[in-house]
């Protein structure tokens, strides 16, 4: 966790990318940059590989612009990483076998799946402000005392 005492224990940045081949390159320097500057360094490699398969798969898949949400609500907790694209169908969530090694695609989720603390996904239905399409997000970093994937012991 960050050693500043001038950092909030909670907070929250927001990334809009268009329909761009660069938009996962993008999502991930500026996550990287999100997580070495909040303290989670420790993290951000898996953060990075994580944000960019979902904002790949958004730009392959859908046909409009994405976002991604990044938040944390407090000491202790955990980091979540969140990724609108208006496409509303869900991929497979139920997945969790690694496709064959020479598959081209499908590793993205497998991967959410095996290095995330925790993830999930909804599809949204009109919402008053007009939104829709689907949001897939993960967690890492949560209770420093926690080990395993995105665990932030020392």
């Amino acid at each position: 966790m960050s050693t500043d005492p001038g950092l909030p224990e909670s907070w929250e940045y927001t990334l809009q990318v268009p329909s761009d081949p660069l938009a996962p390159c993008i999502a991930r320097r500026t996550l990287r940059t999100i997580f070495e500057e909040h303290g989670f360094a420790r993290v951000a490699e898996t953060a990075e590989l994580l944000t960019s398969e979902l904002v790949t798969n958004s730009y392959r898949h859908s046909d409009g612009p994405a976002s991604v949400r990044v938040r944390r609500e407090g000491k202790g907790s955990a980091v979540r990483v969140t990724v609108w694209d208006t496409n509303p169908a869900l991929p497979g969530l139920q997945v969790t076998a690694l496709p064959r090694e020479d598959a081209e695609e499908g590793r993205g989720l497998a991967l959410v799946m095996r290095c995330a603390d925790s993830w999930g996904g909804f599809a949204l239905r009109r919402q008053p402000q007009g939104l829709t399409g689907k949001l897939v997000w993960f967690e890492l970093g949560g209770n420093e005392n926690r080990g395993g994937p995105g665990g932030e012991t020392a």
